[in-house]
């Protein structure tokens, strides 16, 4: 029952880090009708902003609480800015294309950056800074707790929680949500749809670049592809908790963080990966719209 408990408490460490990247996906969905692709590369610029930030801004010299919430901030508001950049010169110019442009239009975004990363940051691993020294772990009733695992878990519940707040308790909430219902009708009513458009996007954008810091601490190397297997766990994490519900991507996402961490756990580590897609295929032929989804009808 202890090594189950141990797995349990990891895999919602893991868990929280994939909700952090799959909330981006839902949200872009649930206003564009859009799969961005483009978000996972996002989250690893963010990755590397925590790397820079704490070699050249001397973060790693005083590693604790306030340097790990400087290269937090730092990440979260480069990439919100990056997230402001994708949606008006990339995806703004397409609102109005078909579909199949902007879905092309993301995959070639998450090129250029992924590519981009290389040629900027080299393709050489990196490891990332210490920016907090987790001390010796907590052993509770024989569980072992790592310290940067609850403060990793925290940090993810409160962006999430606040996450939560701006969609159901803020004006701009509400405009979010009206946009997502209907750009015209929104329009109507007077929301700036194309600033609420944007400022999703650098939402989305600024977890993802917590995300990449909290993986940094976590997972301490960091390369230019590696959004490309978090991208695609946490958007399968999406589409299980049914993609365009924000509640439904934490489930998800926690339910995928879960089931890796106790694949590997019980010895079936080659696994891991492809656990993520099997449970991808069992939700679309059993659930399509996903656990907290509800099924849309379009007109052709």
């Amino acid at each position: 029952m202890t090594e189950f408990i141990q797995h349990l408490i990891n895999g919602l460490g893991q868990g929280s880090i994939y909700a952090l990247i799959a909330l981006g996906y839902t949200m872009v969905f649930g206003i564009l009708q859009l799969i961005n692709f483009a978000h996972s590369d996002v989250y690893m610029v963010g990755a590397f902003i925590g790397y820079y930030s704490g070699k050249y801004l001397g973060l790693s010299k005083s590693p604790g609480v306030l340097s790990l919430l400087a290269a937090l901030t730092l990440s979260m508001a480069g990439c919100a800015a990056l997230g402001f950049v994708i949606e008006r010169g990339a995806y703004r110019p397409l609102r109005k294309s078909p579909r199949i442009n902007c879905l092309i239009t993301a995959i070639g975004v998450s090129l250029f950056l992924e590519f981009g990363g290389q040629l900027l940051f080299g393709a050489d691993p990196k490891f990332f800074p210490t920016l907090y020294d987790a001390g010796e772990a907590l052993i509770i009733g024989g569980v072992n707790i790592n310290r940067l695992q609850l403060l990793v878990f925290f940090i993810s519940v409160v962006l999430m929680l606040g996450l939560r707040y701006i969609i159901f308790r803020t004006k701009m909430g509400r405009a979010m949500r009206a946009v997502s219902f209907s750009h015209d009708n929104a329009a109507l009513m007077g929301i700036p749809v194309d600033f609420t458009i944007s400022f999703t996007f650098m939402l989305g954008s600024a977890l993802a670049g917590a995300a990449g810091i909290l993986v940094g601490l976590t997972y301490p190397k960091i390369e230019p592809l590696m959004g490309v297997m978090w991208g695609l766990k946490a958007f399968v994490a999406a589409v299980v908790g049914g993609i365009g519900n924000v509640m439904g991507a934490v489930i998800g996402a926690l339910i995928l963080g879960v089931a890796e961490t106790m694949v590997v756990g019980y010895g079936a580590s080659t696994y891991r990966d492809a656990l993520a897609f099997a449970i991808l295929i069992l939700i679309l032929l059993f659930r399509p719209s996903g656990l907290l989804g509800k099924a849309r009808t379009e007109k052709v």
